[in-house]
């Protein structure tokens, strides 16, 4: 793997005693640095994505979209995080994982930007892909960059790393229409103010790339049992497709995307249809988004304190099951505890990443396995949210789309069961 601009370089002693650095010094500086690019790029990975449906209506209207355009929109995000997120590991071969994080971040911001002045549909549509390009090589890679500079601290920074995504969820979806009205009530504004969001992570990941340029920085990536993780080809030799554990965290991963889509797309509605007022089904949504925050941080840490992490999967699952029978049978009945247990289901997001992070020994494997896991799973769920439509618009009703939701809970435990085993996939393939 290229070590240009890697952040990990550590200088010769010559240099670092012409310098006058403390090398130890420097070294916990830039894992500072590097920590601090790691949560400001994690805020960054949804608001593309839940800042515009607040704003869908309007963005319809001002550029002339059609239904079936805006719902393909819904269906765009996942498809992309599977596509392009399959592309990452190569690109980390050729010049290393963290400057690729350094070019997604480059594409959200450009992306995100350049969208808020699109003048057509199609040109609104490509310039979205190429932020949720950048995020999904972002996506994939993020697991691989703790493992690689922090493998003494996984469940501590895939903590930080879930529990900032969680917030730029929870924050973009609350503050989208009250900042539209700030910046003068435009979409394009309202929009476009998230590329300073991406703009500010993506300063911090150029001063990670412009440290690593200094030869007098930079925590070294500890070495891993087998391949190297910075061996190259390591991860090409690696048969990702024979591992059962491989595939089951994809399914799993796939499961949980699923409701967690459904969820933020359809809840709502749910509590509207139950006679709950639109003021405060958004409430709801956002209690749903808002209680993963402080979980995703705490979680990971708990999870990969432990040897597996089974208990976590049926845990979160049981919360899962009795969030969707309350919001089936009497949505209105406790729709407050309702909104946190879906919340708390949702929550098996960090675990699953948690899980790739400590399913590999070396980052070569993490790379290969966060590929394959999140690609496959973001196919996996693109049909669930489209179907749990379908279903309420053809029974009139929630019964059968939040059943469906229940049902699907049951292969997800059966299949994080697998996923939680204490094991490397280097030892089945």
């Amino acid at each position: 793997m290229s070590t240009a601009a890697d952040p990990t370089a550590r200088p010769a002693p010559d240099r670092a005693a012409r310098t006058g650095r403390d090398p130890a010094r420097t070294a916990r500086r830039i894992r500072l640095l590097l920590a601090a690019a790691i949560v400001a790029a994690a805020f960054n990975l949804r608001p593309a994505v839940t800042s515009l449906g607040p704003l869908l209506e309007r963005v319809r209207d001002g550029l002339g979209m059609s239904a079936t355009v805006a719902g393909l929109l819904t269906a765009v995000p996942s498809l992309c995080f599977a596509l392009f997120g399959l592309a990452a590991p190569a690109l980390a071969r050729r010049i290393g994982p963290a400057a690729v994080v350094t070019a997604g971040m480059g594409a959200v911001t450009a992306g995100l930007a350049a969208r808020a002045l699109a003048g057509s549909t199609a040109v609104f549509l490509l310039l979205s892909a190429v932020a949720l390009a950048g995020i999904a090589v972002s996506n994939v890679l993020m697991p691989v960059i703790v493992k690689r500079y922090f493998p003494d601290r996984v469940g501590p920074l895939i903590g930080l790393y879930s529990m900032a995504l969680s917030a730029g969820t929870a924050v973009a979806a609350a503050v989208a229409v009250p900042l539209t009205a700030a910046v003068g009530g435009s979409w394009r504004a309202g929009l476009g103010v998230w590329a300073g969001a991406a703009a500010v992570g993506l300063a911090l990941w150029l001063a990670v790339l412009a440290a690593g340029r200094d030869r007098g920085a930079g925590p070294r990536p500890a070495p891993s049992p087998g391949t190297a993780a910075g061996e190259p080809g390591g991860e090409r030799t690696l048969r990702i497709l024979r591992s059962p554990t491989a595939w089951a965290l994809a399914v799993f991963f796939g499961l949980q995307s699923t409701g967690a889509y459904a969820t933020m797309g359809w809840l709502p509605q749910i509590y509207q249809d139950a006679g709950i007022s639109a003021g405060e089904s958004g409430v709801l949504l956002a209690v749903t988004m808002a209680i993963s925050v402080p979980v995703s941080f705490v979680l990971p840490s708990l999870a990969a304190a432990r040897g597996d992490q089974r208990l976590f999967v049926v845990l979160l699952g049981g919360c899962g099951l009795a969030g969707y029978l309350g919001l089936a049978f009497a949505p209105a009945g406790a729709p407050w505890l309702w909104a946190a247990l879906a919340g708390l289901s949702n929550c098996c997001f960090p675990l699953a990443i948690t899980m790739i992070g400590l399913r590999a020994r070396s980052a070569a494997g993490v790379a290969k396995l966060s590929a394959f896991a999140q690609s496959l799973g973001y196919l996996i769920s693109i049909p669930g949210p489209v179907l749990v439509g379908a279903l309420y618009q053809g029974t009139g009703s929630w019964y059968a789309p939040v059943g469906l939701l229940a049902a699907l809970l049951v292969p997800q435990i059966g299949v994080g069961l697998l996923a939680g085993r204490a094991r490397q996939i280097e030892d089945e393939v």
